[in-house]
């Protein structure tokens, strides 16, 4: 009689007793780069939000023989509700799974990409990293005096008081003004409310922390925003010396895997002339989102 003989190479990687020898742990390492927005980018994997990741941190947290999630961040913020969605995720995947979670701070982790790295029980950054900017910020542009000067008049009707606030084509009010402080402000008491529900004790108490600056690495770590300094390949080799570091990636979108992803073909299928007017208006926000950390 024949026997089937399952490679060892196969039971390895099955659960129970068929995977007596079950191989190594696992450590999953997934890689956040990229403004965080619910708009899509340009470029396929240029933002971070809950509905690119979330499939993602689902399969970093899928291994039978997972001893760790790792969280190579490299982002200078963006969208708070976006940040609060993904940190959130994380967090309860986390819980579910009961593994620990390091954060592993690169060129930029600040704002929202700070927020990020909160959702870890452990934060490292590299000595010359840009941590912090814990702040909200709202920035726009005041055209009525250009729409003026050309003679353009604009018609705007609502209905309600308050739907035309903020209005770049209008001249700004200071009732505006007050409302968008008080919402930053709300923002702000979340933002600092997480960091502090994450960071606990481990926050210096001597120095601001909550005014928006940055810090580089080695001050970061002094002020209690990371735990130590070191990349994710030394950490992770030192903490899980047996584990295998296995990359979990988003899956590239169908027409970047068959080679027509590019900005051109892109802007073709989103409409032409304004698809690539939209697309260009959305290079240059986040072209100047890293610009502000001088990356």
């Amino acid at each position: 009689m024949d026997v089937l003989r399952i490679p060892a190479a196969v039971t390895s990687r099955l659960p129970g007793r068929l995977g007596e020898s079950v191989g190594p742990p696992v450590v999953s390492v997934v890689r956040m780069q990229g403004v965080i927005s619910a708009q899509a980018a340009p470029v396929p994997r240029q933002v971070l939000n809950i509905s690119s990741m979330e499939k993602v941190l689902e399969r970093a947290f899928a291994p039978e023989r997972l001893a760790a999630v790792a969280l190579v961040i490299n982002s200078p913020g963006g969208s708070p509700t976006q940040s609060q969605l993904i940190g959130d995720r994380i967090r309860s995947l986390a819980a579910e799974k009961d593994v620990p979670v390091l954060a592993f701070c690169e060129d930029v982790a600040a704002s929202g990409g700070y927020w990020l790295a909160c959702a870890a029980d452990e934060i490292y950054a590299c000595s010359t990293s840009i941590v912090g900017s814990i702040g909200v910020i709202s920035a726009g542009f005041g055209l009525d005096g250009l729409i003026e000067r050309w003679g353009v008049s604009r018609r705007l009707h609502t209905a309600g008081g308050s739907k035309s606030r903020l209005d770049p084509f209008l001249p700004e009010r200071s009732e505006d003004v007050a409302w968008l402080t008080g919402l930053q402000e709300q923002l702000h008491d979340r933002f600092t409310g997480w960091v502090r529900e994450r960071r606990g004790d481990r926050l210096a108490t001597d120095t601001e922390l909550f005014d928006g600056e940055v810090w580089l690495g080695e001050r970061a770590r002094e002020l209690g925003l990371v735990d130590g300094i070191g990349s994710a390949h030394d950490v992770l080799t030192e903490r899980f010396p047996d584990a295998e570091q296995r990359p979990v990636e988003q899956r590239r979108p169908l027409l970047a895997r068959l080679g027509a992803g590019g900005s051109a073909a892109q802007a073709g299928l989103s409409g032409g002339i304004a698809g690539a007017g939209h697309e260009l208006l959305s290079a240059l926000e986040t072209r100047a989102a890293w610009a502000r950390y001088g990356l």
